[in-house]
């Protein structure tokens, strides 16, 4: 059983995938975790991988016409064919989202200045203690959420982007090629 009192406080905070991760849809992925605790497990969604999709791809109605234009990305492997909204912004210098939000709220936001609204086809969940147990095993480095993440492309660079700015270390992990053993 684990010590609760040791457990990271991962809320809001990005997930890189381990350069390891290959193959499958976490390959140098950025999760935003939008919920984790104890009890439950986590929750996130993966800010880069756009669907090459906008909402008025999906979603036809005269009601949905403020987010016509809103990007769609993956937001992971869970319940893929459900559509969720997040929202974005910077306020006093720190960075604030909501995530699963309903396309009412994310109209409101769309005309929020500053703020960006993302749309997500599924999510990414871990059951109670098995995201820690991926963290423990070096499979995602956690790191926090900047504002500068609102200036960025979320597209399949922001993986790169952002490891170059944590560690000498992780800079050099984010040129290492994806097969490593074929060079």
């Amino acid at each position: 059983m684990k010590n609760t009192s040791d457990e990271p406080d991962l809320d809001g905070k990005l997930l890189l995938a381990d350069p390891s991760l290959r193959g499958g849809i976490f390959h140098k992925s950025v999760v935003l975790l939008a919920d984790h605790s104890q009890e439950d497990g986590a929750m996130g969604l993966i800010l880069n991988q756009p669907a090459g999709h906008t909402v008025g791809d999906l979603l036809k109605g005269d009601e949905f016409t403020d987010l016509l234009s809103v990007q769609v990305h993956i937001g992971g492997p869970v319940a893929k064919s459900h559509l969720s909204f997040a929202a974005f912004w910077n306020e006093k210098e720190n960075f604030h989202f909501k995530a699963r939000i309903s396309a009412e709220d994310a109209i409101r936001y769309v005309h929020k200045p500053g703020a960006i609204v993302r749309a997500f086809v599924g999510y990414s969940g871990w059951e109670k203690d098995q995201l820690e147990d991926e963290i423990e095993q070096q499979s995602w480095f956690a790191v926090l959420t900047k504002p500068e993440l609102l200036s960025v492309s979320h597209d399949s660079g922001l993986w790169k982007t952002i490891m170059e700015g944590i560690s000498p270390f992780h800079h050099i992990l984010s040129k290492a090629p994806d097969e490593i053993l074929s060079n």
